[in-house]
């Protein structure tokens, strides 16, 4: 809240150096941010009473606006990459598809690794298990299980990602 908005009765104030100026009244709090051709902005509303402070406040936006773009810069995106597998898949096959989730885990995404069953493929969900094992001692030097093997609808579903 700035200026006019605010609605309290009396307001702890900061100046606009950063010296704590005592708690008033909202409205000498704004006849002292007018004679300095300043706002009035609301920095703690849940404090009591509420602290207000002297401050430009299109200045004030704008390095708020910069902190949070360099807070997001520095902040670490992990995508989810998915590696999808069939229950007659071969050896070699195999070696790509896990050579390809060893690439995605080095670079620090997660490995989602989907075994695919299509018509009466369904029938052996047990024995395919193995295959997701299988791939996953590939792996197993440099990524760990985050959630296990799982049976949905008609997938088998493992979630991988890099030994810390």
């Amino acid at each position: 809240m700035i200026n006019e908005q605010i609605r309290d009765k009396e307001v702890r104030l900061i100046g606009e150096n950063g010296e704590q100026l005592g708690i008033m009244s909202a409205k000498d709090a704004l006849k002292l941010a007018r004679e300095a051709e300043l706002d009035l902005v609301k920095i703690a509303p849940t404090a009591k009473p509420p602290v207000c402070k002297i401050i430009d406040y299109g200045k004030f936006r704008y390095e708020q606006a910069r902190r949070e773009k360099e807070a997001k810069k520095k902040q670490k995106v992990t995508d989810v990459k998915e590696i999808r597998l069939s229950p007659n898949i071969d050896d070699n096959d195999l070696n790509t598809k896990a050579n390809q989730a060893r690439k995605f885990l080095t670079k620090g995404d997660k490995v989602k690794v989907a075994l695919r069953f299509r018509g009466r493929e369904m029938a052996h969900t047990t024995s395919s298990k193995v295959i997701l094992d299988n791939f996953y001692s590939k792996l197993e030097d440099i990524a760990v299980i985050d959630k296990p093997v799982k049976l949905e609808g008609r997938n088998m579903i493992m979630f991988l990602s890099e030994k810390r």
